[in-house]
């Protein structure tokens, strides 16, 4: 809580007892009142900083900021050397969540009273506040901006190598990127993915009215036995819908059967106990494996980018597709 400057002040016995009026007024918590004095004193007597700085404080306990610091202003034009002016500023600029401004403020009063303690205490909360509304925003940026084709650029040139068609490569990247981009955007919302395979349906042969581009998957994982049946219905809707491509969905948190974050040498888990999803990418021709690690930060949930696993020894499921070794399409 900001307080009124209680010292001696300037003038005649009449305008001290305005502002000593105040002073008892914004003690007992009746800042309207004692803003009130303030002015009154002000009127009689416009060029004491005191006055000026004890009603930016009660302006500030009345958050009415711009009021505050206008008058901080002019304590601080009344009197530039004096500490209490810069001190106000920066309480008032605090509320006003203008962290770097306030910093600047504190600085100045600490360097015309190095021993205060009240001052040095507020640079260091500051400095945190600062830092973290920066962090916050920063982590914003990366939870608003989600740039999954960055990411994943190197893959562009492979899958241009094993497809020849530009078309065909192009549509299954598009396909991968805005499926991973969506599942982002989910764990960023609600801090889950649910657990899905996405078909890239072949738009002339595929059944549209049979086979839908999305299969539930959330039973998969409970057992040897339910990821065994799982894998053999979705290597069969694959083939019989037609499919391009295919790209699983699964959040590590469900995954009681396979574990594939447990093991030595090459099925060696690297991202420590992080919490997050797996995306497995199917085609005849490519298969891929990432895992998109997640945390929280500033109070928000953070995608990390998605790393590459090697999907020989982390694979969710085996080979959906039928391998083919090259494509003239």
């Amino acid at each position: 809580m900001a307080e009124a400057e209680v010292g001696s002040g300037e003038g005649k016995p009449q305008e001290m007892s305005l502002k000593d009026k105040g002073n008892e007024f914004f003690k007992a918590g009746n800042y309207l009142k004692a803003a009130a004095l303030y002015t009154q004193a002000i009127k009689q007597d416009p060029s004491n900083p005191t006055l000026y700085s004890n009603r930016a404080a009660a302006f500030l306990n009345l958050v009415k900021l711009n009021k505050a610091l206008a008058d901080a202003e002019t304590t601080i034009t009344l009197k530039p050397q004096w500490e209490k002016g810069y001190f106000r500023k920066g309480c008032i600029l605090e509320a006003m969540e203008r962290y770097d401004d306030a910093l600047a403020a504190f600085q100045i009063a600490l360097q015309y009273n190095p021993q205060s303690a009240e001052v040095s205490r507020k640079i260091k909360r500051l400095s945190q506040l600062a830092k973290d509304k920066k962090r916050a925003q920063e982590v914003q940026n990366l939870r608003s901006n989600v740039d999954i084709a960055k990411c994943l650029e190197t893959l562009k040139t492979e899958m241009s190598e094993k497809y020849k068609s530009e078309d065909s490569w192009k549509e299954m990247f598009s396909f991968l990127v805005e499926t991973m981009e969506t599942a982002v955007k989910s764990w960023h919302e609600t801090s889950k993915v649910d657990p899905r395979v996405y078909f890239l349906l072949d738009k002339e042969k595929s059944q549209a009215d049979k086979y839908a581009p999305v299969v539930n998957i959330d039973k998969a994982f409970e057992s040897p036995h339910t990821h065994s049946s799982c894998f053999s219905f979705l290597r069969q809707y694959a083939e019989d819908s037609f499919s391009r491509a295919a790209c699983l969905v699964a959040p590590k948190s469900i995954i009681a059967y396979p574990q594939v974050w447990k093991g030595q040498g090459s099925r060696k888990w690297k991202h420590g106990q992080h919490d997050g999803f797996f995306v497995q990418f199917e085609s005849p021709l490519l298969r891929k494996l990432w895992f998109i690690s997640s945390s929280n930060e500033m109070g928000k949930t953070l995608c990390r980018d998605p790393e590459v696993l090697d999907i020989g020894a982390h694979e969710v499921f085996p080979r959906l597709f039928k391998e083919k070794l090259s494509s003239s399409s």
